[in-house]
């Protein structure tokens, strides 16, 4: 009972955070699983009250998410699950797209500054740092080189990016062990790859608290970490050639490993 219970409430955060409020949420997951069902019914199962179930129901009905047979009692029944999550996905994209137009269009508030400014971004949150990492490999013209010091870091979205480079893009990767090496190489096909010279990534012999090191066309740099105590992942990130921190992270890593694989070394 306390899984199912877990699920209900999972489920209809779920559904509000797609754009149901909560009482639109709570009478589509109580039809859901019933075949169909009476206003009273649905208040009995979903304790929303009688009077406003049948108002969810008429704003779920425009959704097109519920169907309403015209007996005495009313009857409803809730549409096919995915034929509801085709248009929950459908709707909420719509609205993703009317805000990204909108903010699109809006005029900026300030004229751009004309010099550079030598800035360092911080990310937290393993999602989003995937994500920026994804962008910054896929804005690749030239060079991806990549040192992994964590095989938690090879996930499905970083082998997506890693193998959706250019074949006129130099990818080199570095990893922390040889069996991170080889899943890497067993996953995408990258220009070259490298092992040693990496013992600067443990700090404790064994362990390495940073995630990786992403420097593309040696001029934008993503650095994440995984403290042992920290509840989440943090990274900086930093572009320009000019920056103090990408030029730094280029002479340091780039310069170290790079010039000898160019020469076809593995």
């Amino acid at each position: 009972m306390v899984a199912t219970d877990e699920r209900l409430e999972e489920a209809v955060q779920g559904l509000q955070q797609l754009g149901l409020k909560e009482y639109e949420a709570r009478c589509f997951v109580g039809l859901s699983r019933l075949p169909s069902g009476t206003a009273k019914k649905l208040s009995e199962i979903t304790e929303v009250p009688r009077t406003r179930v049948y108002d969810a129901i008429r704003i779920l009905e425009s959704k097109g998410l519920v169907e309403i047979h015209h007996s005495s009692p009313q009857q409803f029944r809730a549409v096919p699950l995915e034929e509801a999550m085709d248009m929950l996905r459908g709707q909420y994209e719509s609205r993703v797209n009317r805000v990204q137009r909108a903010l699109e269009d809006l005029d900026a508030a300030e004229e751009a500054d004309a010099s550079p400014i030598q800035e360092v971004w911080s990310i937290s949150g393993s999602e989003a740092i995937e994500h920026r990492t994804a962008e910054i490999v896929g804005e690749a013209e030239q060079e991806v080189l990549l040192i992994i010091g964590d095989e938690s870091m090879l996930t499905g979205g970083l082998v997506a990016a890693m193998t959706d480079v250019d074949e006129s893009t130099a990818l080199v990767v570095g990893a922390v062990s040889e069996r991170l090496r080889e899943d890497i190489c067993d996953a995408v096909d990258p220009t070259a790859t490298f092992t040693d010279r990496l013992d600067w990534l443990r700090t404790d012999g064994s362990r390495s608290d940073i995630g990786h090191v992403l420097l593309v066309d040696r001029s934008k740099l993503l650095v994440s970490s995984l403290p042992p105590d920290a509840e989440e992942m943090h990274a900086v990130y930093s572009s320009g050639a000019g920056n103090g921190l990408v030029v730094l992270t280029r002479r340091l890593v780039s310069e170290e490993f790079v010039p000898p694989l160019d020469r076809g070394e593995h």
